[in-house]
Order: C-alpha cells, then sequence, then structure tokens
C-alpha cells in the first residue's frame, strides 16, 4: 500500500497532441476524446487529499508543424499534477500506427527518468494499446501494479474493417493490427484491474481477447466537466462559433442538428449528410451544422480525412443543401461548450452517427448543456441514453432510423423538453467526475492491497561493483561470435587492446553449462556480464556471480509443470535435449509443417492461464521462459542495478532470441548473417545491419558506432534517445 503521504499515480497516454491549455481536439484522428479524458483524469485526481502527485505521460514532439508546447519536458497543470514528455522515436509528430518500432526506447526512456528522478509511481495506468505496452512493461519492471483502459480495441476494429472489405494485408499494412492486438493480449495479461466506460465494453469487445478475465473488469463511466458544460443563460454573449455557423444559413433561427466528429469514415458523416439531403422535413424544420475539426488547407489533410471531407463536400453540392448546412472551418476548443448551449437555445438536437463508438464524450457535454441526443446503437451510447434518459438509439446504417429519430425531437416539443431536463438532471447524478474519481480511487486501493505484483528489478546505486568500465559490448555466441574463427579472434584481440573502460558480456541462448563448454572449446574469454537461458539468468565477474535478485523477479508466476502439460499434448513440438533445458527455460524444435503456427501455440497457453514468452529462433526452436525474463529484460536489470547507461551497451545478434535486447536503447547490431525473423527490427531506432557475417559483423557495427571511442549515431535525427 502507498505511503501515508498520498498515491503517485501515473497515467501514459503516447500518441497524440497533449497539453495543459487549449487542445487541439479534432485535429487528427489521435488528437480526439482520449486526450481530453487522460488531462481531465490526471486534474480530478490531483485534487484529492489521498493523492501525492499525478504524471500524465507522454511523448515529446519537436516539430515545426505543431506547437512548441508540445516539446516542453515538463508541463504543471495543477498543484498536484503534471504533464510529462519522454523523448522516443523521431522527433516529429507520428501517428499512433507509426510508434510500435519505438516502444523498447520509451520503455528505456521511461526506466531512466524514473532513476533520474529518484521517484517511482504507486501504480501505473496506460490508457490505448500502445500504452498498455509500454505501460505494462514498466510496471513489471518496477514491480507495481498496472491499470488498463483500451479506449478502443484491435479485435474489434480489425473486424470491422474486413467487414467493410478491407483486405487482412491492407488492415495490417495501414494500421499495423498484429502488433497492436498483442500488446492489447500483453496489457490484458499484465494488469490488476481493467478501467471501462461501459458494460457493452465488457460483453463484446474485451471478451474476444484470450486474456479476458470478467473478475479484473471494473466498469468507471468517463466524468464530464460540469463547470463548463452547462444550460445557455439569458443575455449570454454568442460565440465565435456560432456566428461562424449562422453565416452559413439562409435561417438561422431554425433548430440545429449538430455533429461534432473528425472527418473519419468511421464517423458516418456522410450518412448523415445523405440522410439530410434526402429528407425534406428535415430540411424544413431544421439547419445541419457539421464541426468536422479544424483545418489550414484540405490539400494537407490525411489521404483519409481528406477523402471523407470532400464526400461530405460533394453530398452538400449534389443535394443543393448550401444556406441550409454549415461548415466552419475551424474552430477555437473554448468555443464548443458555447455550440452546445446553441443547439439548446435553438431546440436542436446533437446526433452522433457513427458506426461505432467506445463510449461517447460529446454525449455527455451535449446532455449537460441541455441538448437531446440521438446516438448510435453501437457501443458506449447505450449506456450513456439508459443513465440520461434523454434521446434515441439508432441503427446508424439505417437512414429512416435516423430521419425519424432527429423528426421525433424536434417536432414534439414536450418530449423536447422532457430529454433536455433528464440529461441535465442524470449527467450530474452519473457523470461527474468527483463520483468518477470516487470510484477510480477505491478500486486503486484495493489494487494496491490484493495486487498480485513481482519483485522489481533493481532501481540502481551508486557505485557499481563494475567501476574499470564505462561501456559494454554484449554479444550472442552461436552464430555471432563463432562461424569466422578468423574474424572471432580479431574481435578478441580489438578487445584486448581497447582502453580499459571497454568490457566484453554474453548473451546467449544456451544454459550456464552449456556456455562453460563452448567458451573453453573457442578460447573465448571470461566475460564480465554472463546472460544464459534467453535472459533468465545473470552471472557477474571472474566467478560467475549469481544475480539471486533477477531470479526472485522472474520466478513470479512461473509455471513450467503447466507450460509441459498443455505442450506435450501438441503434435510436432518436441522437447529439445536435456542439456539445452533450464531452470527458467523450456526448449522445443517445431515442425511446423504439422504443428501449430506460433500465434496459436501462444493462445493455447494463454487460454490455459499461463503467463510465459514463446521466442523462436531459426524458425524451428522455440523456448518458453517467464515472462518477465528475456534478453531485453535482462540487460535493463543489469544495466539499472549498476547504474550502467543503456547508452553505452552496444549488443549483436543475429536470431529471434537476441530481438529483445536489440531493440531497445542500446546500440544494435544484427550480423549479416542475421535469420529472417529480425528483418523487422529494420524499422527500429538505433538497430545496425551490418553487411559482414558473424564476428566481422560485430566488428563493422563497433566502427558505425565509434563505439571505442567517442560513441557517435549516424542517423541521430531518428533517435528518440536524442531528441
Amino acid at each position: 500500500m502507498a505511503k501515508d503521504k498520498g498515491i503517485h499515480v501515473a497515467l501514459i497516454s503516447l500518441h497524440g497532441l497533449i497539453r495543459g491549455e487549449e487542445l487541439e481536439l479534432g485535429r487528427d484522428e489521435d488528437t480526439g476524446g482520449q486526450t481530453r479524458y487522460v488531462l481531465e483524469l490526471a486534474r480530478a485526481l490531483s485534487e484529492r487529499e489521498d493523492i501525492s502527485r499525478v504524471d500524465l505521460i507522454t511523448r515529446q514532439i519537436i516539430d515545426d508543424k505543431v506547437s512548441d508546447d508540445y516539446a516542453k519536458l515538463e508541463e504543471q497543470v495543477s498543484e498536484k499534477a503534471y504533464i510529462l514528455r519522454i523523448p522516443f522515436g523521431p522527433k516529429r509528430y507520428l501517428s499512433k500506427t507509426k510508434l510500435w518500432p519505438y516502444m523498447e526506447v520509451f520503455v528505456d526512456q521511461c526506466l531512466n527518468h524514473f532513476q533520474r528522478t529518484r521517484t517511482v509511481p504507486d501504480v501505473i495506468h496506460g490508457h490505448y494499446a500502445d500504452a498498455g505496452y509500454g505501460g505494462g512493461q514498466l510496471a513489471r519492471l518496477l514491480g507495481i501494479p498496472f491499470i488498463f483502459t483500451g479506449h478502443s480495441l484491435g479485435r474489434v476494429k480489425k473486424q470491422r474493417l474486413e467487414d467493410s472489405g478491407l483486405s487482412p494485408e491492407k488492415i495490417e499494412t495501414r494500421y499495423a493490427i498484429s502488433a497492436r492486438i498483442e500488446a492489447e493480449e500483453f496489457a490484458l495479461e499484465t494488469c490488476s484491474l481493467i478501467c471501462t466506460s461501459t458494460h457493452q465494453e465488457v460483453r463484446e469487445q474485451y471478451e474476444q481477447y484470450e486474456h479476458y478475465i470478467p473478475e479484473r473488469m471494473e466498469v468507471i463511466p468517463p466524468g464530464v466537466d460540469l463547470s463548463n458544460f452547462r444550460p445557455p443563460e439569458v443575455g449570454e454573449e454568442e460565440s465565435q462559433l456560432a456566428k461562424d455557423v449562422k453565416a452559413f444559413l439562409d435561417a438561422p433561427e431554425k433548430p440545429m442538428i449538430v455533429a461534432m466528429a473528425r472527418p473519419d469514415e468511421r464517423k458516418n458523416l456522410e450518412m448523415l449528410v445523405r440522410t439530410y439531403g434526402e429528407s425534406p422535413q428535415l430540411q424544413r424544420e431544421a439547419n445541419l451544422v457539421l464541426i468536422m475539426g479544424s483545418r489550414d488547407d484540405l490539400r494537407q489533410m490525411p489521404p483519409g480525412q481528406r477523402a471523407v471531407l470532400l464526400n461530405v463536400l460533394t453530398l452538400i453540392d449534389v443535394y443543393n443543401l448550401y444556406g441550409k448546412v454549415a461548415y466552419p472551418k475551424k474552430h477555437k476548443a473554448d468555443d464548443v461548450s458555447a455550440l452546445y448551449r446553441e443547439i439548446t437555445r435553438s431546440k436542436g438536437v446533437f446526433i452522433n452517427p457513427a458506426m461505432t463508438e467506445p463510449f461517447g464524450l460529446t454525449l455527455l457535454e451535449a446532455a449537460a448543456s441541455g441538448a437531446p441526443i440521438v446516438a448510435t446503437n453501437d457501443g458506449g451510447p447505450s449506456d450513456i441514453i439508459a443513465n440520461c434518459q434523454n434521446g434515441i438509439l439508432v441503427d446508424p446504417f439505417d437512414s429512416k432510423a435516423i430521419e425519424k429519430a432527429l423528426m421525433h425531437a424536434l417536432i414534439e416539443p414536450e418530449q423536447w423538453a422532457t430529454w433536455s431536463r433528464a440529461g441535465i438532471e442524470n449527467v450530474n447524478k452519473h457523470y461527474s467526475w468527483k463520483r468518477h474519481v470516487q470510484r477510480y480511487m477505491r478500486d486503486i486501493k484495493e489494487v494496491l492491497k490484493e495486487a498480485d505484483v513481482p519483485p522489481p528489478i533493481a532501481r540502481g546505486r551508486k557505485t557499481r561493483r563494475l567501476p574499470q568500465i564505462d561501456r559494454l559490448i554484449i554479444a550472442d555466441i552461436d552464430n555471432t561470435l563463432t562461424g569466422n574463427d578468423e574474424a572471432m579472434q580479431e574481435f578478441f584481440q580489438l578487445i584486448s587492446e581497447a582502453e580499459d573502460n571497454i568490457g566484453f558480456g554474453i548473451a546467449t541462448g544456451r544454459s550456464y553449462e552449456a556456455v562453460m563448454e563452448l567458451m573453453e572449446e573457442h578460447s573465448i574469454p571470461n566475460p564480465e556480464v554472463l546472460i544464459t537461458s534467453v535472459g533468465s539468468r545473470i552471472f557477474y565477474g571472474k566467478n560467475y556471480t549469481l544475480d539471486s535478485s533477477w531470479e526472485k523477479h522472474i520466478n513470479h508466476r512461473w509455471e513450467p509443470n503447466k507450460i509441459h502439460e498443455v505442450l506435450s499434448q501438441v503434435e510436432g513440438v518436441n522437447l529439445q535435449d536435456e542439456k539445452d533445458q533450464a531452470k527458467y527455460k523450456i526448449s522445443y524444435q517445431v515442425d511446423f509443417k504439422v504443428a501449430p503456427k506460433l500465434p496459436v501455440i501462444k493462445r493455447m497457453l494463454r487460454e490455459n492461464g499461463i503467463r510465459a514468452k514463446c521466442i523462436l529462433s531459426i524458425g524451428m526452436f522455440l523456448d518458453i521462459i517467464p515472462s518477465r525474463a528475456g534478453s531485453g529484460n535482462s540487460i535493463r536489470h543489469m544495466a539499472f542495478k549498476w547504474g550502467f547507461p543503456l547508452e553505452h551497451i552496444l549488443v549483436a545478434g543475429d536470431s529471434g532470441n537476441d530481438e529483445g535486447m536489440l531493440a531497445g536503447n542500446t546500440l544494435g547490431v544484427v550480423v549479416g548473417n542475421y535469420s529472417k525473423e529480425l528483418e523487422k527490427l529494420r524499422r527500429y531506432p538505433r538497430v545496425y545491419f551490418a553487411g559482414a557475417h558473424h564476428a566481422a559483423g560485430i566488428i563493422e557495427g563497433i566502427n558505425y558506432y565509434n563505439f571505442l571511442d567517442q560513441i557517435t549515431i549516424p542517423n541521430e535525427k531518428l533517435l528518440a534517445a536524442d531528441a
């Protein structure tokens, strides 16, 4: 349980543009409801006496195309709430689908921050799949509970995209959907609590995942800023946005049908315009107002958004809706609340016709302002209307149903007034931030009291037991060091002639005993650090002292007997020799001509409640290790334990069991004879693909980074750590 001084919460939301004031909502598909939700959650939590600090952790962005606000490393948003911007990936602004290659760097950079500031939160809460992966990794390494909110889920999105006719190949290329789904599975496996907004998410979305555990699910609807969203008052000054809207209209005194969403195909704005265009009754009774974010030049918009906007403008022209439809080009965030009040003042209606809606924060804002709502029957709106009793759910693909629902609100004054009053009353009752954080903190305290979390990795020391070195070369043995005896001896000669501050280490999938035999066979010098069995055991110094704290960390929920029991029944999956097994590694040889594909094997383990990592090498050797082990995490542990900068560690490998240590903040070298499972690392920062094979490739990498002198990184512009 957290100390008496209060609980320190870290909220992680990595994509989009996040700042304390004037959020650029609707700028793109990544800067929407989630960015406002996490910011308002941080503020609401910070007002509680049982909170000591709230950190909203996001990505630092240095880009002439966006505000300098996003480059500030720290921004205070209230007395106890801060935005922390961690540099990782390219400095420029990136969409969320492009962040996946940089997630290991984010983890390392965040660990650096916690080590540098000597502060570790009591709990981490990751928002969306990217923060689910990064936050889950951090929580495991730090030994603290992890909370997850998906906001929207990859399996659901994939199914809907396939239903729309998009091929699996295009879905993968456009959305990196497999990385997202795997990250969500990881987050669900790791977390102690899943916060959802609606019961529909629990029933129909999370249920599609192997790590779906209903007991971990808590429905805690988001809050709405009730001080900002309220009914109109007599004599209130008209906002600039309201003036801009009325400038489009021939009869601005009519009620307004308002939709507020970025121009995204899933928001179904084209259907709404088509419905309005084909309905003389709707055109007679009301104007249509489309708030589609802000834009400078539609030619510079992302292709998908530009296509939707052009389709909307084309439909306005086809149905000759000029003077009846408003679509202002820009608006300030502060003007939005005034527009909701304008809907109420005009006796209009707010509509969310989206194909799918995870929650629907705009519906709450409209309700708090007194505007009745018409909303999609998919997702969160069903809970909102059930609680608020202030509108109608419709099938977003049924134009006649949309028309009928809108007319019901527009031409029946008594019904309109009933819905308006009910929305104001019930949104205050069910959706205040005070109520939200009250329930949230109740669950957080329960998690802190009961969470099943592992011991943390070492948090760093002021002095090291490796004082003579300040940089380290760690290499795999098989086919990286070995394979070319002449090059291997040249590498060892290079190391022996280097300054005393250069250290040598080994990271291998082999067991400790097998490594000792191989080192003697090839006359490999004693390493300062020896990592064996795919990152599950660590030894230090000439006496090979075992790191017992690492074994204590990875032993958490390690169940080798259950793994044997499940996989012994699978055809084509056969145990390797006894010499290849280890305490924290079970090694199989897999014949994929008869065995299931790797994702199926992973699913079998998950469905049997087994938390473990599956690492495939050379397309046939499968190592099962504890979920908290692995070459990357073992190097992080070692670096933290001895206060060693990851940027001063060069790692070299050739196969899948080396992937973890190559993908982070270390300087990676993939030797020329690598196996194809490492090809994906070409997109990763700080990974150099050498042309030379075996140990000659290591030497090439050493020269590339100038590692034995003043370390340089030729493609520095792409590197997060230097942002």
